[in-house]
């Protein structure tokens, strides 16, 4: 089986620059990947190492919608999101808003999504 360089960087989680700076070619067998994973390189043991755990170098995106999902590198700006869905479905399509909460949308999400975030009302008067 041939994995290629963004499904490897994806295994041994880390960025596709990483990747391609440590030499990683654009396609690998699997035999190879599990030779990374199983006997890492220096590199790779102190990038794991320098990880503060703060943000992921991947997430897995799924519409709540169809189910496409898809791998992404965070981006700073994006919050928690309560779900996502591919930007073409209609609205009466995606889960509505519980009474009591407030709705912000986040396009631009990975290729195709748009971010739900769901989060209380303020209460009046504060």
């Amino acid at each position: 089986m041939v994995i290629s360089r963004r499904d490897a960087a994806l295994a041994l989680d880390i960025s596709m620059e990483m990747a391609q700076r440590h030499g990683i070619p654009s396609r690998l067998s699997q035999g190879e990947l599990n030779e990374l994973q199983d006997n890492p390189p220096q590199w790779l043991v102190q990038s794991r190492a320098n990880r503060t755990g703060k943000r992921p170098v991947w997430v897995h995106l799924s519409c709540v919608v169809c189910g496409y999902t898809e791998a992404a590198r965070p981006k700073k700006w994006w919050p928690e999101f309560t779900y996502v869905f591919c930007g073409h479905h209609r609205n009466s399509e995606v889960p509505g808003i519980l009474p009591g909460e407030v709705r912000s949308e986040y396009e631009g999400i990975g290729s195709r999504f748009v971010g739900v975030v769901d989060v209380p009302a303020p209460k009046a008067g504060h």
